[in-house]
């Protein structure tokens, strides 16, 4: 008898083990199935996890170079990535990151407010790259053409703001928030209508009054027939360019084209689930890929969220684990961080999982890229904000509250890990990082529950490492 009860002890721990081996297996193989990397799917979309600046441009460059297709389905020149590309840097507002593989097609999606003497400047910047850039970017007819008259409508909407209530919302004055307003009143130029000289002139005229009697001082020192000529010009510049963006997107996913998609902004500066009114003009999710490029949701393979691995936001707003002691201060100058399109110092803070676990929510990331996790080299001790609290009640993961003053009350709960001194910017592994770099990186998965999939190590697309965590 006592034989028998070892033997069955023995077989009931062999099975135990091999349901545990099994079951490691099984996941493993369903990440192997997964493209958590953007590396398999047909059209793979990468955003921002938090307020924005989380350094998208380097995953979208890495993924880009494999892509037949890089497209924009938001936002206009307020956005700015910063690639490093043979030792030489480029500042994109407009043009998509695949303007740096020069075998790749770009759109600018329906979805995308486009200044155009911006995008011829950034054009420019790349003759030395590729002489026939242009001919690599398609523009769709359906997207709006942004004005001059538009930053001036927006330099004095945050001119009067700043004596509100919640004061100025710290916009870039780029126009984004005027050219949607123009297309949300259906009087806005679209890119069909430069194709039609006859009646472009006579439109933006059109505008220009509209412009006029709502906006004291929008057309001032402004030359509009100088504007509606370098218009007509840019037409013929950009006539070859300018698609029917619906099926040249479809037809490029029926020729099994690869479609990279990238977002500007990110998630907490989304126009409906953003930290509204201090938030972008646009739909910043996924969804905006939907409506910003003519893309039905099953058509979308894998979503990245990019993720900083602490936190910063440009402008005003509440900003629950906002630092402003000396690590504050080392994350911004050690991250240099200011901002690409306006160069203004960007308010730094630990990570937020609250922050991040929403826009997952929102966007159902099949994995994470955390980046700038070298900027975290030599601080002491790191915190993480792990979950919020309201009037003394833990708000759910998905929670973000509506409310400004109510995001401003929040109680953040912190854990603490150690940090770290190593130099971490030549590892080119998960195994080569200091003992505490991956701690971190292992929290903040099991703290998100999502897969890591990419770790920025450096400004260079080198130093952008896959993982496996």
């Amino acid at each position: 008898m006592a034989a028998s009860s070892h033997q069955l002890r023995g077989a009931v721990v062999g099975f135990a083990a091999a349901g545990v081996a099994c079951y490691v297996a099984a996941r493993v193989l369903k990440r192997l199935r997964e493209d958590i990397y953007g590396r398999k799917s047909k059209v793979v979309v990468v955003l921002g996890g938090q307020w924005g600046d989380e350094g998208k441009g380097k995953l979208v460059d890495i993924l880009a170079q494999d892509a037949q297709v890089c497209a924009r389905f938001n936002g206009g020149a307020n956005a700015g990535h910063t690639l490093v590309v043979e030792g030489k840097k480029y500042a994109f507002h407009l043009l998509p990151c695949g303007m740096i593989n020069r075998s790749a097609k770009n759109l600018i999606g329906n979805g995308v407010v486009v200044h155009i003497p911006t995008l011829l400047h950034e054009l420019e910047q790349l003759k030395t790259f590729d002489p026939n850039a242009l001919s690599r970017l398609f523009i769709s007819d359906r997207a709006q053409v942004l004005l001059d008259t538009h930053r001036n409508i927006d330099g004095l909407i945050e001119a009067e703001k700043s004596g509100s209530a919640t004061g100025s919302l710290g916009t870039t004055k780029r126009g984004i928030g005027p050219c949607y307003a123009s297309k949300v009143n259906r009087n806005g130029i679209r890119f069909a209508d430069l194709l039609d000289p006859d009646t472009l002139a006579t439109k933006m005229r059109d505008l220009y009054r509209f412009q006029a009697k709502h906006y004291a001082g929008a057309l001032t020192n402004h030359d509009q027939e100088d504007e509606i000529k370098r218009h007509v010009q840019y037409a013929k510049l950009l006539a070859p360019q300018i698609v029917d963006s619906l099926t040249f997107v479809h037809e490029e996913i029926e020729k099994d084209s690869r479609l990279l998609i990238e977002g500007a902004n990110a998630a907490l500066l989304d126009i409906d689930f953003g930290t509204f009114p201090f938030v972008t003009s646009s739909s910043t999710t996924v969804g905006g890929v939907c409506t910003g490029l003519g893309l039905a949701p099953r058509k979308i393979g894998c979503v990245i969220g990019v993720v900083k691995a602490y936190t910063t936001r440009v402008g005003a707003g509440p900003f629950p684990t906002e630092l402003s002691d000396s690590v504050g201060k080392h994350l911004l100058d050690v991250g240099h961080e200011y901002g690409t399109t306006t160069g203004r110092p960007r308010r730094c803070g630990w990570l937020d999982i609250q922050v991040v676990k929403y826009a997952a929510c929102l966007n159902g990331y099949d994995s994470i890229n955390i980046t700038k996790l070298d900027v975290l080299t030599g601080v002491k001790e790191l915190k993480i904000g792990v979950s919020y609290s309201l009037h003394g009640k833990k708000l759910p993961p998905s929670c973000m509250p509506a409310g400004l003053e109510d995001l401003g009350a929040v109680n953040v709960e912190y854990i603490t890990l150690p940090g770290w001194n190593e130099d971490i910017s030549k590892c080119t592994s998960f195994s080569q990082l200091p003992t505490a770099a991956r701690a971190y990186l292992k929290t903040v998965q099991d703290l998100c529950g999502i897969p890591i999939s990419w770790v920025g190590l450096g400004p260079d697309r080198e130093d952008m490492i896959a993982v496996s965590i």
